[in-house]
């Protein structure tokens, strides 16, 4: 008898929506056409959950500016997630926040090509500096630092 409702319960719990089971989030990841370390981003973003589709151009600052990514506070690559832009090498940690407090900006971005940042070779050299996209035109501010 117990074996059966181990089982019962077992094949139940195959069924039943759980969060961990929950289809990991879609972003599209925009790079240069040569950069690999743009690939190495996407591999780290996919290692932390998420499945990203890179399309290579040659006119991702265009994309970038469109996206509201203020001039000077360009990464190396831009990607759009869940309504928000994310441009260059931020760490997962701060996108998960991005995506949980869904502030009323268009996104965040770290300038940049900083050594030792997700998908960049080297150690950590500096602190990184991770701005606000606003929506509004106003100034970038600092959203979080790693």
């Amino acid at each position: 008898m117990q074996r059966r409702m181990f089982l019962l319960a077992g094949t139940a719990m195959l069924f039943l929506p759980f969060p961990a089971l929950a289809a990991p989030l879609q972003a599209t990841l925009y790079k240069n056409p040569q950069c690999g370390c743009c690939e190495g981003y996407a591999a780290y973003l996919r290692e932390n959950g998420f499945a990203v589709d890179v399309k290579p151009t040659n006119d991702l600052l265009e994309i970038s500016h469109k996206a509201g990514v203020p001039e000077g506070k360009e990464g190396c690559h831009t990607m759009f997630i869940d309504g928000y832009v994310i441009d260059g090498h931020v760490p997962v940690d701060v996108v998960r926040k991005l995506l949980k407090e869904k502030p009323p900006i268009a996104g965040i971005t770290l300038p940049g090509m900083p050594m030792g940042s997700p998908g960049m070779t080297g150690p950590k050299t500096e602190t990184f500096v991770i701005y606000t996209v606003p929506k509004d035109g106003t100034a970038p501010e600092v959203y979080a630092t790693e």
